[in-house]
């Protein structure tokens, strides 16, 4: 082609880029959705929203403040004790990015629940709701409100306070940033250890979980998607997935304070929810009520189960009653970070039900006999140990009960009976501790939930 052809009219030209009128070159790729100005969270009581711009800005607001006007350093623990909200994000994030280190509660917890847990972290600063902030009163330890009370009768200093009055995190904060061995969370869990005991998870356990996450979203193609969050950020489901992960990803979160059959659906209907990362007694409401209940849920294509085994008849029911939504349940611990086994395909999720999936990656498992410590072929039983970089550091001040829950050679011993099929698909059996022997037999307790769940499941 000429020089004369090449400088002709290329107005008709589309497939280049350029705009005769303004001599400008545009790019042919789809425009993707920028993480500034898209929205991280939305509250679905009050429809509030917050983008990943003011999430942003907020976090390091409030970690400038945690910083400056309280003196949070590096290694203090900062006690949590608060329902879901939009600022539980912020604030996970914030107590993490001043290197101090993170300990949260269930609101439910009595007050002697909570004074054991604040003596045995060592909390130097407790952040509550308004309505919990009684819970913390006779422990003495200095607690700042997340939100002002609606009533505005207490004076308390507030989160909402101290992230509208603060510049973001100054620069000399960076020599007090925490390395990735540096402790960012103790969660409390009876998990494999029977008392509860708190769980030392580092920096670089929440990066592993975060990345693996983040890949479990772009395998699925779930980048877009509406994920709605009931599950409690307290919990490592909620915290490692809600209040830290699936920011990596770029997602919108739809926020319930805490799970209402109706709400949940009259949310999924509103806001055209398309994920909903669930666990058993949420699947089996569904099942049960949703039917009748009238929404409309076209919009919904996955939901993920997870803290407990799925019975093969829930599995079965939901899928006959919600053909189009894909069921994909999965394992993991507290101890572990959260998930450790996952179905990739919705077609493998259906051949194989009462499995939890695949181990996902940098994760590696065995099953060991009890009696002999031997590792066992595919579908021999017995207690899944397993090895990620997830997998926890310790187990807070409990040295014994370290060395019993994780070996000399990294591998997390979970307290549970499974097996592996020859697929590498993972089954959960039951807990080990739970086990019950009756004239010789054994008998397993997720068993018997099974059968007490079918009168529920034909009502």
């Amino acid at each position: 082609m000429s020089m004369e052809e090449l400088s002709g009219d290329y107005t008709d030209r589309t497939n280049c880029g350029f705009d005769s009128q303004t001599g400008i070159y545009h790019s042919l790729f789809p425009h993707p959705h920028l993480a500034e100005s898209r929205v991280a969270l939305i509250d679905s009581a009050t429809n509030q929203r917050v983008t990943y711009a003011q999430l942003h800005r907020s976090i390091q607001s409030l970690a400038s403040g945690l910083y400056q006007a309280l003196g949070v350093q590096k290694g203090d623990v900062v006690f949590v004790l608060s329902p879901n909200s939009l600022l539980y994000p912020t604030i996970c994030l914030a107590v993490l990015s001043v290197g101090a280190i993170l300990t949260t509660a269930n609101p439910l917890n009595t007050e002697s629940e909570i004074a054991k847990q604040v003596s045995d972290s060592g909390a130097k600063l407790a952040i509550s709701s308004p309505e919990e902030l009684h819970k913390l009163i006779p422990t003495g330890v200095p607690t700042i409100l997340t939100s002002r009370p609606s009533n505005g009768t207490d004076n308390s200093l507030s989160i909402e306070e101290l992230i509208e009055s603060c510049d973001p995190i100054p620069t000399e904060l960076a020599q007090a940033r925490p390395t990735q061995s540096d402790t960012a969370a103790i969660l409390y869990s009876s998990g494999t250890t029977g008392t509860s005991k708190g769980v030392v998870l580092t920096h670089a356990n929440f990066i592993a979980i975060m990345t693996l996450l983040k890949w479990t979203v772009h395998e699925t193609s779930a980048q877009d998607d509406v994920f709605l969050c009931f599950i409690p950020m307290f919990h490592i489901y909620g915290l490692a997935f809600f209040a830290l992960g699936m920011f990596s990803s770029g997602a919108t979160t739809v926020l319930m304070q805490r799970f209402e059959l109706k709400a949940m659906l009259d949310a999924i209907q509103t806001h055209k929810v398309n994920n909903i990362p669930a666990v058993p007694p949420v699947i089996l409401g569904l099942v049960k009520h949703a039917r009748q209940a009238g929404c409309d849920l076209s919009s919904l294509r996955r939901v993920g189960s997870g803290a407990a085994p799925l019975s093969k008849e829930l599995v079965d029911e939901f899928r006959q009653k919600f053909p189009w939504v894909e069921l994909r349940p999965g394992y993991g611990l507290t101890e572990s970070c959260g998930a450790a086994t996952f179905f990739i395909s919705n077609e493998q999720a259906k051949k194989h039900p009462g499995s939890c999936g695949h181990l996902v990656p940098k994760f590696a498992a065995k099953i060991v006999d009890n009696e002999t410590g031997q590792a066992l072929g595919p579908y021999k039983e017995g207690e899944l140990w397993l090895k990620s970089p997830t997998i926890m550091k310790s187990i807070w001040e409990m040295w014994e009960a370290t060395i019993a829950t994780i070996d000399e050679d990294g591998w997390l011993k979970t307290g549970d009976l499974c097996y592996f099929d020859e697929d590498g698909l993972l089954y959960v059996v039951d807990r080990i501790k739970e086990l019950i022997k009756h004239n010789g037999y054994q008998v397993l307790l997720a068993e018997l939930e099974a059968i007490l769940l079918k009168p529920s499941l034909n009502s």
